[in-house]
Formats: structure tokens, C-alpha cells, sequence
């Protein structure tokens, strides 16, 4: 497992630490998650900017869509 260091200013530190204490969260985990999430974002609006790039304008309607599955 790989330990980590991060540096951060006092007011900074204690913002965190009062959040960690309020939701019940290890420094550990907090970062993970965060960093985690950061990635998976920044993940999901690459795949929505090539879904735009790639959307040819073709729609269906809801009752078309509807009707082919026999809803």
C-alpha cells in the first residue's frame, strides 16, 4: 500500500478536519474518495464530449420508443 503526503495551510487543515469529524470519515478515506471521484468526473465528461461530437441529431419519441418495445 503507498502512503502519501499532502501539504496544506492551517485554515485549510481544519476546514477538513471538521468535515471528517462530521461525517465520520478517516483522512484516508476522505482523500481516496475524493481523488476517486475527481477521476471518475473528469472520466464521465470526456465520454459526454465525444457522445456530443458524435450525436447526429437523430430522436425518437417516447411513444415511438414505447411502441417498438410493445409498451
Amino acid at each position: 500500500m503507498a502512503t502519501m503526503t499532502l501539504r496544506i495551510n492551517d485554515e485549510d487543515s481544519n476546514l477538513i478536519k471538521n468535515y471528517l469529524k462530521v461525517h465520520g470519515l478517516t483522512i484516508s478515506e476522505f482523500a481516496r474518495q475524493s481523488m476517486l471521484e475527481r477521476i471518475e468526473d473528469e472520466y464521465d465528461l470526456a465520454i459526454l464530449r465525444q457522445a456530443m461530437e458524435d450525436d447526429d441529431g437523430f430522436r425518437i419519441s417516447h411513444e415511438d420508443l414505447m411502441a417498438e418495445f410493445g409498451l
